[in-house]
């Protein structure tokens, strides 16, 4: 943990923090939380013809964000979260108990955007919209440095680019 992700974990809170943003953030967490938000939206595309195939792709990668994020990574890199590290914080969430980097929010925020981009412009500009303001209310909210949120944006990435990829070679389309 460096310095510099305390001073702007502490910048937000300083001076970004206030009434109707600690409301904002708590609503916009909780879209993101177990990734809720974008299963609901990969199962209604499962249920439509024409979207089919997208929630299929976007499945496949919520599922890799599940094994790979939460089994393998927040395993293997056992990041202490910054509220348990600095004095002083009064979170607005239930203290998260799992491990900090990735964050799991930005992971499958990032991964959803991703395949929504790629496969329904439109779609995927909302979606994008969505996952930066779900991986910022990670940082608002004290519970991510921000190397976690720019490891999940990074990783986030790479897996939905490769569950598009995945599911169209399987498919053959």
């Amino acid at each position: 943990m460096s310095n510099i992700e305390f001073a702007i974990l502490d910048f937000i809170q300083n001076y970004i923090r206030n009434p109707l943003f600690d409301k904002a953030m708590v609503f916009i967490t909780t879209l993101g939380n177990s990734g809720m938000i974008w299963i609901v939206i990969a199962l209604l595309m499962l249920c439509s013809k024409k979207y089919r195939t997208t929630g299929l792709m976007l499945s496949v990668g919520l599922i890799g964000s599940f094994f790979f994020g939460n089994l393998i990574l927040k395993p293997l890199f056992h990041r202490t979260r910054p509220f348990d590290i600095a004095d002083g914080i009064n979170l607005l969430i239930s203290a998260p108990r799992d491990y900090s980097f990735p964050s799991g929010h930005t992971l499958a925020s990032v991964i959803s955007a991703t395949v929504l981009l790629i496969r329904e412009r439109k779609i995927g500009f909302f979606a994008l919209a969505l996952a930066i303001l779900i991986a910022f209310s990670r940082l608002y909210l004290y519970v991510h440095f921000p190397t976690d949120i720019l490891g999940g944006v990074i990783v986030g990435i790479i897996i939905g680019v490769l569950s598009v990829k995945t599911v169209k070679k399987i498919m053959r389309i």
